[in-house]
């Protein structure tokens, strides 16, 4: 059996929205159905009836995102009832799992056409309560399910720990000895690089602007992320306090936000892509999972990228485009001196990160990719790698090639026109850091 290409063919995403902000009004499965409609309405040649999955990602399903949030999408966005839907969980990493997922039904053949893409909706994450364990029990416990841990495991506290996401954050600033003018620095960058790719008119493809009802009777437009703070300076950063404790080097600065949004995209073979008149934009090259130790999460892209290339024999040289989920910019730095690049590498989220765009969980993995794709696009090069933390320590990677000017001839007969690229830039791994995370350094 011969394996297909897959190509993204069509991405787009929600603005994201603040904690409280223009989204929070929106229930979560609404929310999920605005990209989904946005494809249906820039691709009018396609037979949707031919739609073979929908796959989404969302972290959270304790809320209006429950019972199967990526089908209730699918349904609202005007979908046919005919077509099937599904929705995953591999928390920050579940959209970006979604498109694997994706990408591999249609490499294997069982599939052709596919919407892809995830949602989170972190200001209407309900407050929830367990079920009583014994008959006529008086006690209650409350959890909170924006973000972290709930209904624990004791085994797991007792073997692992239940740090919660800037805790991660802080072990790895120690373990790395990432500073804390380091981390400031590398998030000013963030909003310094977001500001001039706003300015340019880089994300306007890719934004999908709507409205939003707020009060009885009122309707907001929503055409902007609301995170960014294109004003932020070093001195404004250095100011802030510690959210773990007060001489801390994680800051609500040197963090993602907590934020609201949707993104999906389309997946097609070039079977498909010809069949429905698709343009192929990207080509999906390879998808891949690695585990760590939870306390380090942040650590672990690391590890999925050195995984990825040895799968695919690239060499990091050869990544044109690197976005890397920038959960907090002590894990980010950690990742990026472990794989000897500089700090301020051109091509580590060229255009600003979560830092600057903010991180709505089950939502961001789209975003890298949309953001990546339009990134290739706009440079004319060719490889970009994609890669996020997760929590729970997990890490995922997925690398994508510029598919310029393709000629679809038949289902198994795609031309590129590739655009050069540098077989090595020299990049180095520091041996060192990968030692100190504890795991295997032998790619």
């Amino acid at each position: 059996m011969q394996i297909k290409d897959v190509f993204v063919c069509d991405a787009i995403r929600t603005p994201f929205g603040r904690y409280g902000g223009a989204l929070a009004t929106m229930r979560t499965d609404d929310l999920a159905a605005v990209p989904i409609r946005g494809l249906l309405e820039r691709n009018r040649s396609v037979d949707w009836e031919a739609l073979d999955d929908v796959i989404y990602g969302c972290a959270n399903q304790a809320g209006e995102d429950n019972r199967n949030v990526g089908r209730m999408a699918a349904l609202l966005a005007g979908l046919p009832a005919s077509v099937s839907a599904t929705t995953v969980n591999r928390l920050c990493g579940s959209s970006l799992d979604a498109i694997a997922i994706g990408a591999r039904a249609i490499k294997a053949g069982e599939a052709n056409l596919i919407i892809a893409g995830g949602v989170e909706s972190m200001s209407r994450a309900p407050l929830v309560i367990p079920k009583p364990e014994t008959a006529f029990s008086r006690a209650a416990a409350i959890y909170d399910t924006t973000i972290g841990w709930r209904f624990v495991n004791p085994q797991i506290q007792e073997q692992y720990g239940t740090d919660s996401m800037p805790e991660t954050a802080e072990n790895v600033a120690a373990q790395f000895k990432i500073s804390r003018e380091d981390q400031d620095a590398f998030a000013c960058r963030s909003q310094a690089r977001y500001r001039r790719a706003k300015e340019k008119g880089f994300f306007r493809s890719e934004i999908l602007a709507f409205s939003v009802t707020g009060k009885p009777g009122e309707k907001k437009a929503v055409n902007a992320d609301e995170q960014p703070r294109p004003e932020t300076t070093l001195e404004a950063l250095a100011a802030l306090k510690g959210i773990v404790r007060p001489d801390g080097t994680i800051t609500a600065g040197n963090a993602s936000g907590i934020n609201d949004g949707a993104g999906a995209l389309i997946l097609a073979s070039a079977e498909a892509c010809a069949r429905h008149h698709l343009k192929p934009r990207a080509r999906v090259v390879a998808s891949t999972v690695v585990g760590i130790e939870p306390r380090i999460m942040g650590f672990a892209p690391a590890r999925a990228i050195g995984k990825i290339l040895a799968q695919t024999q690239l060499n990091l040289g050869a990544m044109d485009v690197i976005e890397i989920n920038e959960a907090f910019a002590a894990q980010v730095l950690a990742v990026t001196r472990a794989l000897g690049l500089n700090d301020d590498d051109p091509r580590v989220n060229p255009n600003g990160g979560a830092i600057a765009i903010g991180h709505p969980l089950g939502a961001s993995g789209a975003r890298l990719i949309t953001t990546a794709v339009r990134q290739l696009e706009v440079t004319r090069k060719r490889f970009a790698l994609c890669t996020m933390c997760i929590g729970v320590g997990q890490g995922i990677a997925t690398i994508l090639e510029r598919a310029s000017k393709a000629q679809i001839e038949d289902e198994q007969s795609v031309e590129y026109e590739q655009a050069p690229y540098e077989e090595e830039r020299g990049n180095k791994p520091d041996r060192s850091l990968l030692a100190a995370s504890g795991q295997r350094g032998d790619w």
